[in-house]
């Protein structure tokens, strides 16, 4: 079946129809909710959480919309709320470096651990903001329009927080981490 499809089921009470899309949504939700709390338990928690809100809300959903912003709304809405109950710290881009190409030689990999770890340091300098636009469109491949819905703001605002980001990352790369620039175009 297709999205849409299981959407009009699920909202009907349909389990089975439900998860289908919670497996293929799982990871997306998780990779989001661990970047922004920094801490796998807290993240896995959270994401239950959000397929719980999201089961219980389904029938107001528009099963024409793609799903996945929406769940990365309610995951980003669950997880502001921890950060501001708990009092945390944004702390975590490691989940997208894991998927790293291999390599020829231990040396390159190092090499290429180094840039990541580097990286990570350097995303982790911006504020919270600056950084959860960088992942929802590079690390979770989010389009513009996606991107838009789940942090409820207008295309071009992405766009134009989006180009802000990456102009202060690489003032960031440059200032902090010169190594990073003759192995990464920013």
């Amino acid at each position: 079946m297709d999205e849409p499809t299981l959407i009009r089921y699920a909202a009907n009470g349909d389990a089975m129809a439900w998860e289908p899309l919670v497996r293929a949504h799982q990871e997306a939700v998780f990779r989001l909710l661990y970047l922004l709390l920094g801490d796998p338990d807290d993240a896995e928690d959270i994401a239950q959480e959000t397929f719980l809100r999201a089961w219980k809300h389904l029938k107001r959903f528009d099963p024409s919309r793609p799903i996945r912003p929406w769940l990365l709304s309610i995951a980003s809405n669950l997880a502001s709320n921890r950060r501001r109950s708990a009092g945390r710290y944004f702390a975590a881009l490691t989940r997208a470096f894991r998927n790293e190409p291999l390599t020829d030689t231990i040396e390159e990999k190092s090499v290429q651990n180094l840039q990541a770890g580097d990286l990570w340091k350097a995303i982790q300098v911006l504020n919270i903001s600056d950084q959860q636009i960088l992942y929802l469109r590079f690390f979770l491949d989010l389009s513009v329009a996606e991107t838009a819905e789940v942090l409820h703001v207008a295309e071009g605002t992405v766009k134009s927080r989006l180009n802000r980001a990456l102009d202060k990352l690489r003032r960031v790369i440059q200032q902090d981490f010169p190594v990073l620039i003759e192995g990464l175009e920013v």
